[in-house]
C-alpha cells in the first residue's frame, strides 16, 4: 500500500465516522416534527397496566366471593337434604315403633291366651285323671292310667326306615347298645347294623369290659370299625393285638392305657397304615414307637403324645425318616418336659405344616423353643400354651410369620400390653384370643385390639388391671360389630359406663360374663337386657339385687343365667308356689333333672302334675319340704330313677324358718336344735325304701 492510498482511506474512513455520528446527533437533539413524546407514551402504558391490575383485583375478590357464595349454597342445600331425610327417618322409625308395639302387644295377647289354652288343657286332663281314678272298680285297673288322654299308643320301632333307626342308634353308647340288642329279635337286628359299628368306644364300659369280649368284638366288625377309643382301658397286650384286625381302622386313641407298649405298636402300625388320627397320651411309648410313625403312619395327620416322657429329642428326629410325617396337621405335646430347643427344631425339620400346635403344663418351654419351632412351620394358625410361664412377648414376635386365628394363654405373667401392638397388620384374621390370668394386660391391649375385623371370642378373665376406658376404646372399633363371646369375669374395675356402650355397639354378642365386676349396678342390668341378642350371662358374685332381677326378666331369649353369690337377692327375687310348678309341668316336658329343695310353699298337688307332664324326669330332690307328704314322697320315688326327700325345716344357712320368715338371731340357737331332732326323725329317701 503506497502512502498516498493510505492517506485516501484514512480520510474516507473519518467522513464516514463523522457523518454517522452526526446523523446520529442530530436525531436525539432535533426532535421529529409529527413524533410522539415517549414520555407520553410510557405514561398511557403505565396507566394501561394499573388499569389491568386493579381489574385483576377486583376480579379475584368477586371471584372470591362468588366461590364463597356457590360452598354456603351447597352446604345450605347439604343440610337441608340431611334435615330431610332425618325427618323422614324419624317418620319411618315412629311408624316402626308404633307397629313393633302392636305387634308385641298383640304377639304377648297371643302368648298370653295360648298359656292359658294349655293350663286349660293341662286342667282338663287333671279332671279327667282324677275322675277316671274315682271311677276305678277294681285295684287290677290301675294299669289303665298308663292310657291317658293324649297319649301315643306304643309302635314297633322297627318299622321305621333305616336311616331314621340309624339315628337314633347313634345317639347310644356300646353298652346301651348291647342292652337294646337283649331286648328281642327285632331290636338285635337293628343293632347289628354295621353302620353302627363304625365307631366303638370302649372307654365308657373300661371298667366292666372283659379282655375277650373286646378281642370278640373287634374280630367280628373288623371291617367296618374306623374309630377306636380305648382311653384309660387297662387291657393285656395280646388284646391291644387285636386292633391290628382292623385294617380300615382311622382314628385310634390309646391314651391313659398303662398297659400300652411299644410291641403292640407295631403290631397295629404295621397292620393299620390308614390311621389319620392317633392319641397315644399318657402312655408309656419311647423312642422306638417313635420310629414306627414315619414308616408306617404315611397320612398322619392328628398326632397327640400329651405326657409321655420317656421318649427324647432324638425320637423326635425320627419323624423325618423314610416318608416322614410331613402331612401332620395336629401336634400336642403338653407335659413333654424332656424336649428341649433341638428337639423343637428337629419337629420343624420333619412337620413343616402342622397347623394347630397345643402345648400345655410346660414349665421349660421358653422363648427360644418357640422361635426353633416357627423357623420352618410357616402355617401354623393356633397356639394353646397354658401353664408356660417362661413364654414372654418374644414369642409373639416370632409367630408374626404364621397367620394365627386363635390363641390362647393362661396364668402368664411376663405377657404385657407390647405382645398385642400392631397386631391388626400382624394378624389381620385372628378370630379367637384366650389371655386369661395375664396380670401385665392392661387398657392398652383392648385398645389394640379394637381394630380387628374377624375377632368373634374374647377371653380375658382375671386380667385385674383392665377398666371401663379400655373397653370403650375397644367397643370404638369395627370389631365390635362380629363379637359374640365376652368374658371378662374378675375385671373388678368394669362398671355401668363401659356396659353402657356394650349394649350400643355389640349386636351380635351371645355370652357375656361379668362374675365378680363389684362395680355393675341395676342400671348396668338395664343395659345389659338391651342387647337382644344374648342367650347366656353369668353375673355371679355381682351387686345385683331384686329389682335388677326384675329387669332381666324382661329379656326374651336368655337361655341362661348365673346368679351365684349375688347376696342381694333375696325370697321376693324369687317364689317358687304349686301355680308356678303347674306351669313348668305343662311346659317342660323333656326335663330330666329337678331340684325343689328348700321351696316349703309346694305341697302334694304338684307330684300329681310332674308325674303327668314331665314323663322323662330322672333325679328329684325335695329336701326340706314340709308340706310333700311322705306318702306322696314314697310313691314318686317309685317313678324316678334318683330321688332326695326330707320334711325338715330349712338349715339355718337358708336364712328363713319352715315358714318362710327370715331367722332372726334370737331364734338361730333354738332352730338348730329342732331341726336336728327333726332331721333326724322325718329324714326320708327313695334309696333307704329300696
Amino acid at each position: 500500500v503506497t502512502p498516498e492510498l493510505m492517506i485516501k482511506a484514512c480520510t474516507f474512513y473519518t467522513g464516514r465516522l463523522l457523518k454517522n455520528h452526526f446523523y446520529t446527533w442530530r436525531e436525539r437533539t432535533i426532535p421529529p416534527i409529527n413524533g410522539v413524546d415517549p414520555l407520553v407514551e410510557k405514561m398511557e402504558t403505565a396507566a394501561k397496566y394499573d388499569n389491568f391490575r386493579l381489574q385483576r383485583c377486583a376480579f379475584h375478590h368477586w371471584h372470591s366471593h362468588v366461590k364463597a357464595q356457590k360452598e354456603q349454597q351447597k352446604n345450605t342445600l347439604l343440610r337441608i337434604q340431611q334435615m330431610f331425610q332425618c325427618y323422614k327417618l324419624m317418620i319411618i322409625l315412629n311408624k316402626w315403633r308404633e307397629k313393633a308395639i302392636y305387634k308385641n302387644k298383640k304377639r304377648e295377647n297371643e302368648l298370653m291366651l295360648k298359656h292359658e289354652l294349655q293350663l286349660r288343657k293341662w286342667r282338663s286332663k287333671l279332671k279327667l285323671r282324677v275322675s277316671a281314678k274315682e271311677e276305678m272298680i277294681c285295684p287290677k285297673q290301675d294299669i289303665s292310667e298308663v292310657f291317658l288322654v293324649g297319649e301315643i299308643p306304643a309302635f314297633d320301632i322297627s318299622q321305621l326306615p333305616k336311616r331314621a333307626i340309624l339315628q337314633i342308634f347313634s345317639y347310644l353308647g356300646l353298652r346301651d347298645t348291647i342292652l337294646c340288642g337283649q331286648v328281642n329279635r327285632s331290636w338285635l337286628s337293628m343293632t347289628q347294623m354295621n353302620s353302627l359299628w363304625t365307631g366303638i368306644d370302649f372307654s365308657t364300659v373300661k371298667n366292666t369290659v372283659t379282655d375277650k369280649y373286646v378281642v370278640s368284638t373287634l374280630q367280628r366288625w373288623r371291617l367296618n370299625v374306623l374309630r377306636l377309643n380305648f382311653r384309660g382301658c387297662v387291657l393285656r397286650m395280646k388284646t391291644l393285638r387285636s386292633v391290628s384286625l382292623c385294617r380300615n381302622l382311622q382314628e385310634l386313641n390309646v391314651s391313659d392305657c398303662p398297659t400300652l407298649t411299644d410291641e403292640s405298636m407295631r403290631f397295629i402300625s404295621e397292620s393299620c397304615p390308614g390311621v389319620l388320627y392317633l392319641n397315644l397320651s399318657n402312655t408309656a411309648i419311647t423312642n422306638r414307637t417313635m420310629r414306627l410313625l414315619p414308616r408306617y403312619f404315611h397320612n398322619l395327620q392328628n398326632l397327640s403324645l400329651a405326657y409321655c416322657r420317656k421318649f427324647t429329642d432324638k425320637g423326635l428326629r425320627y419323624l423325618n425318616l423314610g416318608n416322614g410325617c410331613h402331612k401332620l396337621i395336629y401336634l400336642d405335646l403338653s407335659g413333654c418336659t424332656q424336649i428341649s430347643v433341638q428337639g423343637f427344631r428337629n419337629i420343624a425339620n420333619s412337620c413343616s405344616g402342622i397347623m394347630h400346635l397345643t402345648i400345655n403344663d410346660m414349665p421349660t418351654l421358653t422363648d427360644n423353643c418357640v422361635k426353633a419351632l416357627v423357623e420352618k412351620c410357616h402355617c401354623i394358625t393356633s397356639v394353646v400354651f397354658i401353664g408356660a410361664p417362661h413364654i414372654s412377648d418374644y414369642t409373639f414376635k416370632a409367630l408374626s410369620t404364621c397367620d394365627l386365628r386363635k390363641i390362647r394363654f393362661e396364668g402368664n405373667k411376663r405377657i404385657t400390653d407390647a405382645c398385642f401392638k400392631f397386631i391388626d397388620k400382624i394378624y389381620p384374621n385372628i378370630s379367637h384370643i384366650y389371655m386369661v390370668d395375664c396380670k401385665g394386660l392392661t387398657d392398652g391391649s383392648l385398645k389394640s385390639l379394637s381394630p380387628l375385623k374377624q375377632l368373634t371370642v374374647l377371653n380375658l378373665a382375671n386380667c385385674v388391671r383392665i377398666g371401663d376406658m379400655g373397653l370403650i376404646e375397644f367397643l370404638d372399633g369395627p370389631v365390635s360389630t362380629k363379637i359374640r363371646e365376652l368374658n371378662l369375669s374378675n375385671c373388678i374395675h368394669l362398671g355401668d359406663a363401659s356396659i353402657a356402650k356394650l349394649s350400643e355397639h355389640c349386636s351380635n354378642l351371645n355370652y357375656l360374663s361379668l362374675r365378680n365386676c363389684e362395680h355393675l349396678t341395676e342400671l348396668g342390668i338395664e343395659f345389659i337386657v338391651n342387647i337382644f341378642s344374648l342367650v347366656s350371662v353369668d353375673l355371679s358374685g355381682t351387686d345385683i339385687s331384686n329389682e335388677g332381677l326384675m329387669i332381666l326378666s324382661r329379656h326374651r331369649k336368655l337361655k341362661e343365667l348365673s346368679l351365684s353369690e349375688c347376696d342381694r337377692i333375696t325370697d321376693i327375687g324369687i317364689q317358687i308356689t304349686d301355680s308356678a310348678m303347674e306351669i313348668l309341668s305343662a311346659k317342660c316336658h323333656y326335663l330330666h333333672i329337678l331340684d325343689i329343695s328348700g321351696c316349703i310353699l309346694l305341697t302334694d298337688k304338684i307330684l300329681e302334675d310332674i308325674q303327668m307332664g314331665c314323663k322323662q324326669l330322672r333325679i328329684l330332690k325335695m329336701q326340706y319340704c314340709r308340706l310333700i307328704s311322705k306318702e306322696a314322697a314314697k310313691k314318686m320315688s317309685s317313678i324316678v330313677q334318683q330321688q332326695e326327700y326330707s320334711a325338715a325345716d330349712p338349715p339355718l344357712w337358708f336364712g328363713y324358718d319352715f315358714e318362710g320368715k327370715p331367722l332372726t338371731a334370737e331364734r338361730d340357737t333354738i332352730q338348730l336344735k329342732d331341726s336336728e331332732l327333726t332331721l333326724k326323725e322325718s329324714a326320708y329317701s327313695s334309696e333307704e325304701e329300696v
